[in-house]
């Protein structure tokens, strides 16, 4: 079982890494369609992969 801090400190780190990733990509000078596309797409994979039939 996850303990509280431990589910929080993963909380955080997920946000951070996110935080990043969009600096990272707009420093880059991407748009930020370039990440939201793929990223509606892989969302859209794992659902479907997920269904129970």
């Amino acid at each position: 079982m996850m303990t509280l801090p431990h589910f929080l400190l993963l909380i955080v780190a997920v946000i951070l890494i996110a935080g990043l990733t969009l600096w990272a990509a707009s420093a880059a000078g991407l748009p930020l369609a370039a990440l939201a596309i793929p990223a509606l797409i892989a969302a859209a994979a794992v659902h479907l992969a997920a269904r129970v039939h």
